[in-house]
């Protein structure tokens, strides 16, 4: 179970770096964020909330299980974001009233933390290609390997009843 909570822990902590790149790219490279782009941080900073509040609280099995299931689920949330963002969002012209749009305004993520969670741009202006590849699909990368990581160790926690 040890090998379970360093798991957590390591998906927990690469979504929160995730967040921090999106930021640099944000403030250093003026790589302005679209709505699915902030939706995307809202999911890896769920994530890693999640997971630091298993790690801290040393959960039994069953809910580290639950845990790596919640991640799990985030996981698919976040790959679908990012598909979403690559393959429709940025091949329009707005984001507006998207759904990633209409769930950063209505929550007021938008406008209380708009250093985090600000909508900058279209999703066609920040279709943008970090080595050859759109940042989308870097997103998307990511959240499939946490995804594996935490059906990995799932699978392991199920296996070693």
């Amino acid at each position: 179970m040890q090998r379970e909570r360093m798991i957590i822990a390591t998906i927990g902590a690469t979504s929160l770096l995730a967040v921090l790149i999106a930021l640099i790219s944000q403030y250093f490279f003026d790589m302005a964020p679209c709505a699915w782009c902030v939706f995307q941080r809202l999911i890896y900073l769920t994530i890693s909330t999640v997971c630091l509040v298993s790690v801290l609280l040393r959960p039994g099995r069953l809910w580290t299980s639950l845990t790596l299931a919640g991640v799990l689920a985030l996981c698919v949330s976040g790959i679908s974001a990012a598909w979403y963002q690559a393959q429709v969002a940025s091949n329009s012209f707005s984001c507006v009233q998207s759904t990633a749009d209409q769930i950063m305004t209505k929550t007021g993520l938008e406008s209380s933390m708009p250093w985090l969670f600000g909508i900058y741009a279209s999703c066609m202006d920040a279709r943008i290609k970090v080595f050859g590849l759109e940042y989308a699909y870097w997103s998307l990368i990511l959240f499939s390997l946490l995804g594996l990581l935490a059906t990995f160790a799932l699978a392991r926690l199920t296996r070693s009843k």
